[in-house]
This record gives C-alpha cells, sequence and structure tokens, in this order.
C-alpha cells in the first residue's frame, strides 16, 4: 500500500478550531510560568526581558506563516519531515526524524509531564519530586516521575482510542488554560502596583542591560558578552513557543488541509504570542525584576500568583499549571507519532509504527514514543538534554524555511494554494535571525549547542545503516 492511499486511511476529523487548539495548546506548557525568572536573570532590566519576548514572538509568528506555504503544498501526515525530504531528501529528513524521536519530542513529553507532577505536589505534597519511592546508591526514582510516567500513559492510551479522542481533550483544556491566562493577566493589572513598574520602567533601569544574580549581585557585560547573554536568554523563551508546527504533522486528519494548517499555524501562535507579551508585561507591573530574576526554583508566576490572590493564590495557580501540562502533553504526543507514522511508511523507522489500528491512528507509533518518553522520565536528564537541542530545533526551522526559496526554484510546477506570508522578506529576516541565535550559541554558550549536534548527526550514519538493513529484506 503507498504513502498516499495509506493517508486516506486517517479520518478528516480536526476542524480549524481544533486545529488551532492543537497549535496553541502544544506550546502552552509550563514554560511562561516559569522562564522569565532565567531571562530576567541574563537581562537584568525590564526592557530586555521584553525585548527577548517580542523577538521571541516574531520568530514564532515569522516561521508559523511562512510553515504555511510549504504545509499547503505537502498538506501529508509527518509535517516537518515530510517538508525536508521534498526540499534536501531522505538524509537530512531522517536525520530530523531521528533526533525528534530520540530526544526533541520524547524528552520534551518526560518535561512537561514531570512538570505536571511537580506542580500537582503543591495540592499533595506526597507527590513531590523530593519524595522518593526507589534509591539505588546515588539514583532514585521519585513520586513525581512515577505520576509523569502514568499520566504519559494514560494519554497515550485516550489518544489510541482515536484521533476524535484526543481532539476533544486538546481543544477543551487548551481553551480553559487560555481563559485562565488571560484571567491571570487581567487580575495581574488588577493588582498592578505603580512603584514596582516605575522601577521596573524607570530610564536608568529599563535599559541597564547586565547578569542578575540570585543572590541579588550584578555583573556587566563585556560587549560581545551582551550578545551571549541575549541568545541563553532566548533560549527558555524559545523553548516556551516551541511545538507551534503541530497541527502540520496531522495534516492527514484535518479537514481541508491546504487552508486549515497554514491558517491554524498563523492564529496559534498569534494566540500564545499575544497572550505571553501581556503576561510578561503584567509580570513587570507586580513583581521587581529582582524579585523575578530570584524567584525560589524559578517559578515567578507563583510569586505573581502570590501577590495577586494571597495564600490561595498558590493552589490557583498550581491547578492553572496541571491544565496547561496535561493539554500540553496531549497535543505533543498525539502529533509526534504521526512524524514517525511517516518515517516508517518511508522504510526508515520500525515497520509496525507506519500501521494504523482499528481506530485509525497509528497505536503503535504512540506507544513506542510512551516507552521512550517514559524512560526519559526515569532518568530524569530530559531538562539537560532540552537545553542541549534548543539550538537543533532552530537549525531545523531554518532548514525549512530556506527550503521555501529552494522549492521555488527546483520544483515551481508544484501548486502553491498559500504563499509564504510577506516572501521574501519575513523568510528571510527569520533565517538571518535563527542563523545569528545558532552562531552566538556555538560561540558562546558551547554546553548548549554542541551535545545536540552532536546526537544530530549520529543520525547520518544511522541512516545508512538503516538503509543497508531495508536492503537486505
Amino acid at each position: 500500500m503507498s504513502s498516499q492511499e495509506n493517508n486516506q486511511d486517517f479520518k478528516k476529523s480536526l476542524g480549524l478550531l481544533d486545529a488551532t487548539m492543537l497549535v496553541a495548546g502544544s506550546m502552552i506548557g509550563s514554560g511562561i510560568f516559569i522562564v522569565s525568572s532565567d531571562i530576567a536573570r541574563n537581562t537584568g532590566s525590564a526592557g530586555w526581558l521584553m525585548v527577548v519576548w517580542l523577538i521571541c514572538g516574531f520568530m514564532t509568528l515569522a516561521a508559523a506563516l511562512s510553515y504555511g506555504e510549504l504545509s499547503a503544498m505537502f498538506p501529508k501526515a509527518g509535517g516537518q519531515y515530510v517538508y525536508l525530504k521534498e526540499a534536501y531528501g531522505p538524509v537530512v529528513s531522517f536525520t530530523f526524524g531521528w533526533t525528534f524521536f530520540a530526544v526533541i519530542q520524547t524528552a520534551t513529553i518526560a518535561a512537561v509531564g514531570v512538570a505536571f507532577s511537580k506542580f500537582t505536589a503543591y495540592l499533595f505534597p506526597v507527590l513531590d519530586e523530593d519524595i522518593y519511592l526507589l534509591v539505588i546508591g546515588d539514583y532514585h526514582i521519585s513520586s513525581a516521575q512515577v505520576l509523569a510516567i502514568a499520566v504519559i500513559l494514560l494519554l497515550t492510551l485516550i489518544n489510541t482510542g482515536g484521533v476524535k479522542n484526543g481532539k476533544t481533550v486538546q481543544t477543551v483544556l487548551t481553551l480553559i488554560k487560555i481563559l485562565s491566562l488571560v484571567l491571570l493577566v487581567i487580575f495581574g493589572f488588577a493588582a498592578f502596583d505603580l512603584e514596582v513598574w516605575n522601577q521596573n520602567w524607570s530610564s536608568e533601569h529599563m535599559w541597564n542591560l547586565h547578569r542578575l544574580n540570585v543572590d541579588g549581585s550584578t555583573a556587566n557585560y563585556a560587549t560581545f558578552g551582551a550578545f551571549g547573554a541575549m541568545s541563553a536568554a532566548l533560549v527558555g523563551a524559545l523553548f516556551s513557543s516551541d511545538s507551534w508546527h503541530s497541527s502540520s504533522a496531522v495534516a492527514g486528519e484535518i479537514k481541508n488541509p491546504q487552508r486549515n494548517i497554514g491558517l491554524s499555524l498563523a492564529l496559534g501562535t498569534l494566540i500564545v504570542t499575544v497572550i505571553y507579551i501581556l503576561t510578561n508585561l503584567m509580570y513587570t507591573g507586580v513583581l521587581t525584576i529582582e524579585q523575578m530574576a530570584s524567584a525560589p526554583k524559578d517559578r515567578v508566576a507563583m510569586l505573581v500568583a502570590q501577590e495577586i490572590f494571597g495564600p490561595v493564590g498558590i493552589a490557583i495557580l498550581a491547578i492553572m499549571i496541571m491544565i496547561s501540562t496535561f493539554g500540553c502533553n496531549n497535543g505533543l504526543i498525539l502529533a509526534g507519532a504521526r512524524i514517525y507514522y511517516s518515517m516508517a511508511k518511508d522504510g526508515l523507522f520500525f515497520k509496525k509504527t507506519g500501521t494504523l489500528n482499528k481506530n485509525a491512528v497509528p497505536a503503535y507509533a504512540l506507544w513506542l514514543q510512551a516507552v521512550i518518553a517514559s524512560i526519559w522520565c526515569l532518568t530524569g536528564k530530559y531538562g539537560d538534554l532540552l537545553d542541549m537541542i534548543t539550538c537543533v530545533v532552530v537549525i531545523f526551522y531554518v532548514l525549512c524555511i530556506i527550503g521555501i526559496f529552494w522549492l521555488r526554484y527546483k520544483r515551481p510546477e508544484v501548486p502553491r494554494p498559500y504563499k509564504a506570508f510577506g516572501y521574501p522578506f519575513i523568510p528571510a529576516i527569520y533565517i538571518v535571525m535563527g542563523l545569528s541565535f545558532i552562531i552566538l550559541l556555538v560561540i558562546y554558550k558551547p554546553q548548549f549547542t554542541w551535545p545536540g549536534i552532536i546526537i544530530t548527526l549520529l543520525g547520518i550514519p544511522l541512516y545508512y545503516v538503516v538503509k543497508q538493513k531495508e536492503a537486505k529484506t
């Protein structure tokens, strides 16, 4: 059976609202509640904090608007994997798929699962990450890790029941968390502290870019060190805005994909970008930049919630983040399996991952993803890997957007129902910004880059091993 024939076996169950909620829901996890603390430390000022979020918002929107052209050209399950294959061939697309499976998607699912557990522990302390269920030497398994695995397995089970199950969970939870974030912003501005706002936005502090340590000490950057600091600050912001391309992975299940994939990417990223910018602006009216930088365990939103709602604020925010991370993981689990399905249809992954169950979903791919994500939960190393892989994620985004230019030259005859917004300027600006981010990280923060690049490059020899095995069968 050909890939196209099997693709028709998917049920077209996702409308524009569902696809948009998949995008927005996969983006909003726990990052917006946490990463601003690290950004505050790297920038030391409210002005530069907002610049980081504005750059992140522009890059995410520019990429999403550009991907619209690729999604309209190739409305197939697999998203980025398909775009890279069409533009550059199987070696590049396999390298992406390998990295996506080994780290990008599975470690993200693990990290979001453990984030769910950590905030659940605010309501049920027995589930805290410091409560160990098993200790063997220096290795331990905590209640939080076990709960994270249970959530991953539950969501996987729900999604094996059909895309309608997954979309219902996704749409309902995403609407709830968008409303919750909007209300948090509104209540935050209602609790606006003029003295705090004036301190953060005074002319002498607003653009004073410097390192702000947890203990309150400061350090000025050398000229070029400032570029490294900004790129390091962007790591957290870009990670919290990642997975904006989720709807492209489930193209086989979206009604009118040529129109709705691109539109869902644009609408989903726009909604999240506006909410993120307003949320951070609200933070600067409630907490000083020093309070943000020194928030315990980086949980800046917890401090904000306490300022707004008092002691009950912690419980309110914990419930918000539980809903947010649960819905985020549902979107990641739903979309991720479709990438491995597409790889298997090309003979580049386990054969069973290229099959659909009676509910027309790639159940084997879903369970395999759940197993790897659960292993990452048990290792406890997912956070380190995600820091290392952010650079690689942007490399693949840049390659996809360069692919728009390349495909217009290489395959001008392919129908383009939608063309990249602002072409060639906006895609070109994204490419320049993405490459600048990558280069600055390689130079100034090698610990964020080389491990991820090495994991990715392992995909090249692995591709030839897989092809050789396939040739023998």
